[in-house]
């Protein structure tokens, strides 16, 4: 299989609500936006996020109406801690504050409007330790 593009999905309740809710608080841009399905562009050509009303036909039976939860989006930012008092701002609900991983990571976690888990990473230095105890020191 060749790979041409890369798209991770959720099934959501309110398009409208979850179209809005990312394009206000990520800045994402819609590519293509129907009643029953969003798309956003992620930056690189041929990567998308989409989401797809829940109970739509298109999804296969027996899947329709899963529910988000324990899905997980990552989003790499310059500056994690601007962007969680950005979103503290905006009143996005803060799950888990800002916190530096010694693997090299400062990130926080954050809920989407459905309830969706967000982690907004900035990549850090890793510790000396932990380079040295994962065999890349």
């Amino acid at each position: 299989m060749q790979i041409k593009g890369f798209g991770p999905g959720a099934l959501v309740d309110d398009i409208a609500a979850t179209s809005q809710w990312y394009q206000r608080h990520l800045g994402l841009k819609v590519t293509i936006e129907l009643d029953w399905f969003v798309s956003f562009n992620l930056g690189p050509e041929q990567f998308e996020l989409s989401f797809v009303r829940r109970g739509h036909e298109s999804v296969p039976d027996g899947f329709r109406t899963q529910d988000p939860a324990g899905l997980m989006f990552g989003f790499m930012v310059g500056d994690a801690a601007a962007e969680q008092a950005r979103l503290k701002e905006e009143g996005v609900k803060i799950v888990q504050e800002l916190k530096d991983e010694d693997y090299g990571q400062r990130h926080f976690y954050a809920l989407d409007c459905n309830g969706m888990l967000l982690d907004i990473i900035e990549l850090i230095p890793p510790s000396p330790e932990w380079l040295a105890a994962n065999g890349f020191a």
